[in-house]
């Protein structure tokens, strides 16, 4: 569907083409007339789908057709809630982009900073407000925030702010909106917490499903590694220098994992960063920016801290540590091949996490091309025992052949 047959005003029409868009994504399509129809809304979309679009494109439209050109004193009217401080960046700047052409204001809120410019803006009057749950709720306690002429509530990302135990939160932030409010509820999983989350807080909502999230996009190339934990340092390095990786969003289970692989990499010079809940909410700002103008090759990130990441070009994305939870898995390769563009998806498997990986390929049902010839894999055993893959001996993991391993590490000569 075009967006000019989504009956839009032509303020928003005109922001949408000068933005390069014509075709509506499906997540687009399905959910716009639902929210310009006043509906409650369940959408389930992975990243990278145009998923902030379908919500903030027809609240534009119908807070532009509300207020019009009053010179009233602004009022907020849509709340969105969204879990980290790069994510409620990136909803601000969706609004102001596609918004540009009428009189709307939006101001995002978060923690980590002072709060004194964001008390002025909200004295001076705002339409849309995005924010992260803790500030909000300090700044509502406070008496700053009045949310008793709110239109329209947005819970963004609601899985993760579960995992990230916003939970009460959310339940208060819910009680404070009038009940007769339009709710839109956005997440890429939908697990139980989530649709009883929904059925508390919707009434009668449509449900909107694109991209199940056990399916993985069709132009991303997927390759699993299958080696010993101890050298899974030493094959990222070995990839990185022999394919000339650069722009590669390396993803660990844990913060200390993450700091422990950059620490390692720039032992060998290789520009890295990490990002993740320890990190303050500027440092991880400064990092993510810096990696999107392409001033780090790598960044090392848990899989709570990527959820800010939201880049049209992200050429590689590697599995450090495979998920416990299939799901995530999807979520995580999700972060490559975007806005029509390819990307290579990559896995290491050590011999704990075997049936992780039984486990993504029982949801993904994709053959995944296993890379046999690379300096580190099972010492013991072949890669033949490993679970559920497609072999492909002939597949070099670097430029140059590959070392045969004999299980001597008087070969691997470590380099952390």
């Amino acid at each position: 569907m075009l967006f000019e047959d989504l009956s839009l005003s032509k303020s928003i029409q005109r922001a949408v083409f000068e933005e390069g868009y014509t075709q509506a994504t499906p997540i687009q399509e399905q959910s716009i007339p639902v929210v310009l129809a006043g509906r409650d809304l369940v959408g389930c979309a992975q990243t990278g789908t145009g998923k902030t679009a379908a919500f903030a494109i027809p609240i534009i439209h119908q807070l532009h057709r509300i207020v019009g050109s009053s010179k009233k004193a602004k009022l907020i009217r849509a709340l969105v809630v969204t879990p980290t401080r790069e994510l409620a960046v990136q909803i601000g700047q969706s609004f102001d982009t596609y918004g540009k052409y009428t009189n709307l204001t939006q101001l995002t809120l978060f923690g980590g900073v002072s709060q004194n410019p964001q008390v002025d803006a909200l004295k001076d009057g705002v339409d849309i407000l995005i924010a992260t749950p803790g500030r909000l709720l300090d700044l509502h306690k406070q008496g700053f925030i009045d949310l008793d002429h709110l239109h329209t509530l947005v819970l963004d990302e609601a899985d993760q702010m579960l995992d990230m135990g916003f939970v009460n939160d959310v339940k208060k932030i819910v009680k404070l909106t009038p009940k007769n409010r339009q709710t839109l509820l956005f997440s890429a999983t939908m697990p139980i917490a989530i649709r009883e989350l929904a059925e508390m807080f919707l009434t009668e909502p449509e449900t909107v499903t694109v991209s199940p999230v056990s399916s993985t996009a069709e132009n991303v190339e997927q390759r699993v590694y299958f080696v010993e934990k101890t050298e899974k340092r030493n094959l990222l390095y070995h990839l990185i220098k022999n394919e000339n990786l650069s722009n590669v969003l390396v993803f660990s289970r844990t913060k200390h994992g993450a700091d422990n692989v950059v620490k390692a990499l720039r032992k060998k010079d290789i520009s890295a960063e990490a990002i993740h809940g320890d990190k303050s909410q500027n440092a991880r700002q400064r990092v993510l920016d810096a990696f999107k103008n392409k001033e780090i090759g790598v960044l090392v990130a848990t899989d709570i801290a990527a959820r800010g990441i939201d880049i049209d070009q992200l050429p590689f994305v590697i599995n450090f540590d495979l998920p416990n939870i299939p799901e995530t898995y999807v979520h995580r390769i999700g972060r490559t091949g975007r806005a029509g563009n390819g990307g290579i998806a990559i896995s290491f498997c050590s011999k704990d996490e075997k049936d992780y990986w039984k486990d993504i390929q029982k949801l993904i049902k994709v053959d995944v091309k296993t890379i046999n010839d690379h300096p580190y894999p099972w010492h013991s055993g072949s890669t033949t025992e490993a679970p559920g893959t497609q072999k492909n001996s002939n597949r070099s993991g670097g430029a140059h052949k590959s070392r045969k391993s004999t299980g001597s590490k008087q070969n691997k000569k470590r380099w952390y």
